[in-house]
């Protein structure tokens, strides 16, 4: 295996889960505009938060642990098409549960392959 093709084994779910965690974040910046006082305000920005924090938190998981990353973006795929499966909104899974599932991919690629993405050239 080549070293570019181990490097991209390696960082791409990384760097895909960290751009997929802005991005979710972004939906959280619609409190600002509700009319809210300044501690409401807080509360809700950071109850909006919370899906970012627990895609960061399995992120951490991830980056030491593939396979345990490959598991738990899998199961907030699945979990983000069953809570939201009254609506079901196509683009809206695809590009909430799309990413995660990807990720997921990813990191299980990346733990099948570890023994040869680990070693060092």
């Amino acid at each position: 295996m080549s070293r570019t093709v181990k490097r991209l084994l390696f960082w791409t779910p990384r760097i895909l889960c960290l751009l997929f965690s802005v991005f979710i974040s972004l939906f959280a910046l619609d409190v600002f505009g509700e009319g809210y006082d300044i501690w409401e305000t807080i509360v809700a920005f950071f109850m909006h938060m919370v899906p970012t924090f627990v895609i960061l938190l399995v992120l951490a998981l991830a980056w030491r642990w593939e396979w345990v990353g490959a598991v738990l973006f899998c199961a907030l795929g699945a979990l983000y098409i069953v809570v939201f499966r009254d609506d079901p909104d196509l683009i809206a899974y695809l590009m909430i549960s799309g990413p995660l599932f990807l990720t997921a991919a990813l990191f299980l690629v990346g733990w099948v392959y570890r023994a040869e993405v680990r070693d060092r050239d």
